[in-house]
C-alpha cells in the first residue's frame, strides 16, 4: 500500500512539474512577443517624429534661402550657419532647434561650400520601418535602406529643382566645414515677407 502511495504521489509530482515547466515556456514566449511587439511600437514613433522634424528642417532651409537670397546680384542658394539662425526673431523660420529624434543627439550636418547648413539627417545607421509612401516633401526616401539615407535638405531632390545627377553629399559633424552638392536647382514658388505659421513641416512664429 505504502509502495502505491509513493508511486501516485511521484507521478503527480511529474505532472506537476512538467506543467510548471510548460506554463514558464508560454509565459517566455508571450513575453518576447510582446517585448518585440512595444519595440516596433517606439521605433514607429520616432520614426515618425524623425519625418515631422526634419521636414519641417527641411522647408525653413527653403524659406530661409528664398528670402536671403531675394535681390541678390550673385546667384545661388544662402544657408544658415547653424539651426538656432533659423529660429532667430522676429521672422524665425523654425519653431526651435530640434535634436535628432532616433540617437537624442545632434544631426549630422551636410555643409555647403560656404560652411552654410544645407541639410541634415539621423546618425543612426538602423533600418527603418516605412520604406515606401513617404510625403511628396521626401518621397526621394523611398526604398532607403537606413535612416541615415534619409537626407531632408536644400534644394530638395524631391521637388522641381533636383540636384545634379551624381552630385556627392559630404556630411560633416556639427561645427566642421565641408563641401557639398553645388547650389543649383531650388524649387518654384515666392518668398513671403515671414515664414509662415501653421501646421507640421511649416516655419512657425512661435517662441524657440
Amino acid at each position: 500500500m505504502a509502495k502505491l502511495f509513493f508511486k501516485q504521489g511521484s507521478n503527480e509530482g511529474g505532472i506537476t512539474y512538467l506543467f510548471l515547466m510548460f506554463s514558464i515556456v508560454l509565459i517566455g514566449i508571450a513575453t518576447t512577443a510582446a517585448a518585440k511587439q512595444w519595440k516596433t511600437m517606439v521605433q514607429r514613433e520616432l520614426e515618425a517624429d524623425l519625418l515631422t522634424k526634419g521636414i519641417e528642417i527641411q522647408n525653413a532651409l527653403t524659406f530661409y534661402s528664398n528670402k536671403m537670397k531675394a535681390g541678390r546680384v550673385v546667384p545661388g542658394e544662402v544657408y544658415p550657419q547653424s539651426l538656432a539662425e533659423l529660429t532667430r526673431l522676429p521672422n524665425p523660420y523654425l519653431r526651435k532647434v530640434y535634436s535628432d529624434p532616433l540617437t537624442h543627439g545632434e544631426w549630422e550636418y551636410l555643409r555647403a561650400p560656404n560652411g552654410g547648413i544645407m541639410g541634415v539627417r539621423s546618425k543612426s545607421r538602423a533600418e527603418p520601418i516605412r520604406k515606401h509612401e513617404f510625403p511628396l516633401a521626401v518621397r526621394h526616401f523611398d526604398g532607403k535602406k537606413s535612416y541615415y539615407d534619409w537626407v531632408f535638405q536644400h534644394p530638395n531632390p524631391s521637388s522641381s529643382g533636383l540636384l545634379p545627377s551624381g552630385t556627392p553629399l559630404q556630411p560633416t559633424s556639427p561645427g566642421q566645414p565641408g563641401t557639398g552638392p553645388n547650389n543649383t536647382g531650388l524649387p518654384g514658388g515666392g518668398t513671403p515677407e515671414g515664414a509662415p505659421t501653421g501646421g507640421i513641416g511649416q516655419p512657425s512664429s512661435a517662441q524657440p
